[in-house]
């Protein structure tokens, strides 16, 4: 293993791997894929595009964006310079950064999409176009200068939302110090590798917080694995990524694997299977990894087969989250640190796992306990000082730095966290009174979701007092007191919980690593006290900051009786982009079928409280239609069938084919809607390269009556549908675009296809014309053309209406003409009615000129 100076010898290993996958990021409808070679191509393409605006060595540069290659990359290009990388979490409120930018005066802003400039904000560049932007540079290598091992990487300020920002500065030494020992230790088992290559990772955690950096660039790297990043922490949709991507890994914050585990047990729970599954894991808890793996084979199926263990950090795990998913068979990994101790001080080892255990102490670091049990360490793993017109100091002069965190040693070395120093209860006995403790014990009981325990001043000293979410919305006051009866059982004398509350709202304030923001939750109580008296009336709800970051109106004027469609104004589209919201902002899993017209902000947040809804229909997307040898059998009966037969009913008359001559798929064609045959008549007019790998949007209501007929239809007329299905799918390739309810599944099944190379026609009036003039286009169409990063043709038919009225199937050549205008691309983020309606004139221009 060679000795690293700086973490830029990374590249040297990106630029070896060539052409292999290193991150794949979605990005609205698409997934984005990264080779190695063009991570570090790109990195020295930006440090040139940096040396031309004059900025080098020690300046400052801000990254506020979402996780991407191009997150990546701008890293690595400023590393190249020498420039300071100053991360800021995409949640960081303007006065945040502004005060952030105060502090380290950096000269450019590196923005991802929905990043507004702030006070004093520099000059700021689009993330998204990071490519775009670099093109004119080289990509050959680019030699940086000056940079050793004490030069300063980045700043991460790690400040609550009311504390002056405070950054941490680490430098190429104190990465390499927690990287070093963990590829000392991997190299061991790469022989092994080779038989699961290649490791794929899910993460979850922003790279902003050097966790997330670490599991999201540093280590993957070491195991030549590939990094998956999305945005939505939907546990449904989580799981399904791990499935479809065929994940190992997932990295993420213990609140993130709290809410799969309560995404299991709700689903165990609808199959009336409770009992059963609380049995089987309590026969898992001494049983072989094989035989868990045997008994939970269904979970596992769920995820795929290749996914088999978590990564925790950022926060304290619950040792019942990590007791669940180890007895279902699944390896939970977790590591302790801080952003001042460069991500790591202590790390369980996979293959050695100690229960309850952050680990044993990493090679090269020395940790010690105080006498009141807090943890400190020493090595070169601890930052190089506090941020402050340049670099403060922050161990004492030994060296040690006393991290705030209480923990406890075994005599093997492992590692356990008891709780934060600052949040600890000292009772009048003088008795310390850990909040995690108490966490753990009551959300152990089944009634309860998540605790927050803070200290309150009684006429008996200081206290805890209990912060409760039930499970069940509907939990009365006898249950939840029941359920905190058990938990003292559980307790000591002095960790009794006397006082408790149900929360308000659906759930805690959390930081972007899902922390419990513990000082908001106490310097709040009275106000959100105050606003559960006022909700029980027409007060706005708790998930109000939510539903205005969608609807346009201020918090401050919803009620809890308004409407959404009638008083917020939200179409369907609108009231699908609000349970995206809701379900990232809460990660739990709602139905679409749940929010309807009639939906009221009152329903949505019981509906939030329950973690679900009304059941969707079920529609089928069937991949099968796209693999072989089903794609061979439709190219045959196409050239063969389909063509042959259009032509014979109306050769089409072909305009602006021209528009299509330089473009390459995947494309999205969008078209009016005449009748039935639309489809073959637009695929024979295509390009041969564009016909053989086209899917098509059918109505999902009927697909799915094709697919799945009444009861009371007859036995042969239910065959004649279920036929009639499978022979649209393997012979036209259609898949369901629903237009009540499940469109996200849809528009996730459209961008599949188009990752795979498919490209696609929509008819986005949702109906064919019944008197010959285009209806209105849905409001969709505008979200899916800003979504799918790719060109939009706009397509239109004209004469095949007149043939329709005078129910004549055979028309001469060229009285039914087929028009492609020119390719539009739409950027993320545009409106998408506005887009809607600027796609429907450009189809209604393309009208055919009458014959003389």
């Amino acid at each position: 293993m060679t000795t690293r100076e700086t973490i830029l010898s990374l590249l040297d290993d990106a630029l070896a791997r060539g052409s292999e996958t290193a991150v794949a990021a979605r990005h609205g409808l698409r997934v984005a894929a990264w080779s190695y070679e063009r991570l570090a191509t790109t990195a020295f393409q930006f440090a040139r595009e940096l040396e031309a605006r004059g900025i080098g060595q020690n300046d400052r540069v801000l990254l506020q964006a979402e996780n991407s290659g191009e997150w990546i990359a701008a890293f690595f290009g400023c590393l190249l310079r020498g420039v300071v990388v100053v991360p800021l979490d995409v949640q960081s409120a303007p006065d945040f950064a502004a005060r952030v930018q105060q502090q380290v005066a950096a000269k450019l802003l590196l923005a991802g999409d929905g990043i507004h400039h702030f006070n004093g904000s520099p000059p700021s560049l689009p993330l998204s176009q990071l490519s775009r932007l670099v093109a004119p540079h080289s990509t050959s290598r680019y030699q940086s200068q000056g940079i050793g091992p004490d030069h300063l990487a980045e700043v991460i300020f790690t400040s609550g939302t009311t504390a002056e920002p405070k950054g941490v500065c680490l430098t190429h030494r104190n990465l390499l110090a927690n990287l070093t020992p963990l590829e000392r230790e991997i190299s061991r088992y790469l022989k092994w590798e080779r038989l699961v290559h290649p490791l794929r990772f899910l993460n979850l955690v922003p790279l902003s917080h050097v966790f997330g950096q670490f599991m999201g660039i540093f280590v993957p790297q070491l195991l030549g694995g590939e990094v998956y990043f999305q945005g939505s922490l939907n546990p449904a949709e989580i799981i399904d990524t791990v499935r479809r991507h065929r994940l190992s890994v997932i990295v993420a914050v213990p609140r993130q694997l709290e809410t799969l585990r309560d995404k299991i047990e709700r689903d165990e729970a609808a199959r009336n299977r409770s009992r059963q599954f609380q049995e089987a894991l309590a026969r898992a808890e001494n049983s072989h990894w094989l035989r868990r793996w045997w008994l939970f084979r269904r979970i596992h199926r769920r995820f795929g087969w290749k996914f088999w263990a978590f990564v925790a950090g950022g926060a304290t795990l619950n040792a019942e989250t990590e007791n669940f998913w180890q007895r279902l068979g699944f390896a939970v990994v977790q590591g302790y640190g801080m952003t001042e101790t460069a991500s790591l001080i202590s790390v369980n080892h996979p293959f050695r796992l100690s229960r309850g255990s952050i680990g044993k102490t990493l090679p090269g670091q020395e940790v010690k306990l105080s006498e009141s049990g807090e943890i400190m360490v020493r090595g070169g793993n601890v930052a190089a000082g506090y941020w402050q017109g340049g670099v403060r100091p922050l161990a004492d002069a030994e060296g040690w730095l006393r991290t705030g965190d209480v923990g406890e040693m075994d005599t093997a070395g492992n590692l356990f966290f008891k709780g934060r120093s600052r949040d600890v209860i000292i009772t009048a006995a003088g008795l310390n009174v850990f909040p995690e403790d108490l966490e753990a014990a009551l959300e152990a009981q089944p009634e309860i979701r998540a605790s927050a325990v803070i200290g309150i001043e009684t006429p008996q000293g200081p206290e805890p007092f209990a912060f409760l979410i039930p499970r069940d919305s509907h939990a009365t006051p006898e249950t939840i007191a029941a359920a905190v009866s058990r938990a003292n059982r559980a307790l000591a004398p002095h960790q009794q919980i006397r006082h408790h509350a149900l929360w308000p709202e659906a759930d805690f304030p959390r930081t972007s690593t899902q922390k419990i923001r513990k000082g908001e939750v106490k310097a709040k109580f009275d106000a959100i006290m105050q606003r559960r008296g006022n909700a029980a009336g027409n007060g706005a709800s708790v998930i109000g900051s939510v539903i205005a970051s969608v609807s346009g109106i201020a918090p401050g004027e919803l009620k809890a009786t308004a409407n959404l469609s009638t008083d917020l104004k939200l179409d369907s589209l609108g009231r699908v982009e609000l349970l995206s919201a809701l379900e990232d902002r809460y990660q739990v899993q709602i139905d679409e079928a749940a929010i309807t017209a009639a939906t009221t902000v009152a329903d949505l947040e019981r509906i939030i409280a329950e973690g679900s809804g009304a059941a969707t229909a079920q529609y089928p997307y069937p991949r099968w239609s796209q693999r072989f040898p089903v794609t061979w059998l439709r190219v045959t009966v196409f050239y063969l069938l389909l063509l042959p037969l259009t032509r014979l009913m109306a050769w089409p008359r072909v305009r602006g084919k021209e528009h299509l001559r330089n473009l390459r798929g995947p494309v999205l064609f969008i078209s009016n809607h005449v009748t039935m045959t639309d489809q073959s008549l637009i695929q024979a007019a295509l390009p041969g390269r564009f016909r053989r790998r086209l899917a098509i949007a059918m109505e999902g209501e009927r697909l799915h009556g094709y697919r799945h007929p009444p009861e009371h239809l007859a036995w042969f007329t239910r065959l004649r549908l279920k036929l009639q299905y499978a022979l649209l799918v393997a012979l036209l390739n259609v898949f369901p675009l629903p237009q009540q309810s499940g469109f996200r599944r849809s528009f996730a099944f459209l961008g599949e296809t188009m990752d795979r190379g498919w490209s696609v026609l929509v008819f986005p009036e949702g109906r064919r014309t019944e008197n010959g003039r285009m209806a209105p286009f849905r409001s969709g169409i505008g979200l899916l053309a800003t979504s799918v990063e790719a060109p939009v043709v706009p397509v239109r038919i004209d004469g095949l209406f007149e043939l329709k009225q005078r129910r004549q199937y055979f028309a001469r050549p060229g009285s039914v003409t087929v028009t492609f205008g020119e390719p539009l691309r739409f950027a993320s983020g545009e409106d998408a009615a506005a887009v809607a309606q600027q796609l429907a004139e450009r189809v209604a221009s393309l009208a055919a000129p009458a014959e003389s």
